[in-house]
């Protein structure tokens, strides 16, 4: 399901932000914002995964926003090591409920993840979490997620099973300690960027996406 691509700035606590926004269809019941991996190693809007993502979600006709965090692109700010890039998230959200106000999910890759989830965890108007390429530690950068364990929002988490920033082992770590609902995905033979796998990525988050909020469900939601 196509949809019109608008370029755009969005006001972000450290100034503007570059966005991107896939209209989404007049019937939508649903927005999404996807986030993009670590700036200082390259990861924008215009990152694969991200891209691919966005699509999947595209495709159920809902509006979806992307935007450069703080520093990255034509983004304005200086990068804070995801400090302030949880604000930018929380200010994308903000801008997403004025214009839409539809219930959102948000999809996040790797560092958009681990940034992105802490201003969705708790942000009532978010209804479904998604993570991809969770990182949990990555050349001395350590993540956590704590602030997950009494979050009882749908969550869904997609990494490859070769994954050089998130061991097996320490992802399925991670996931038990967390609240239900929650499903994890390990794409076999795929990496971080799940290069060669990006199909079963998408396919793993359609899945996702039509069974929790198919509109059967979307009372609960």
């Amino acid at each position: 399901m196509a949809s019109e691509i608008k370029s755009f700035f969005i006001d972000g606590p450290a100034g503007r932000l570059e966005a991107l926004l896939n209209q989404g269809q007049p019937d939508a019941t649903h927005a999404a914002l996807v986030c993009h991996p670590h700036p200082l190693f390259g990861g924008t809007v215009h990152n694969k995964v991200v891209y691919h993502a966005m699509k999947t979600l595209s495709g159920f006709g809902f509006p979806v926003l992307r935007f450069n965090f703080r520093g990255a692109g034509m983004s304005e700010g200086v990068h804070d090591h995801g400090r302030g890039e949880v604000a930018d998230v929380r200010a994308a959200l903000n801008w997403l409920n004025r214009e839409f106000h539809l219930p959102m999910i948000f999809c996040g890759f790797s560092f958009g993840a681990a940034t992105g989830l802490r201003a969705a965890c708790n942000d009532q108007r978010v209804r479904g979490l998604i993570s991809l390429g969770t990182p949990v530690n990555v050349e001395g950068r350590v993540y956590t997620y704590e602030f997950l364990q009494d979050c009882t929002k749908p969550k869904l988490f997609i990494s490859g099973s070769h994954d050089q920033f998130s061991s097996e082992k320490n992802l399925r770590e991670m996931f038990e300690m967390l609240a239900e609902p929650r499903e994890l995905v390990l794409v076999e033979g795929g990496d971080h960027f799940f290069e060669g796998h990006l199909a079963e990525m998408q396919s793993a988050i359609h899945d996702w996406v039509e069974k929790v909020f198919h509109p059967e469900n979307m009372e609960a939601r």
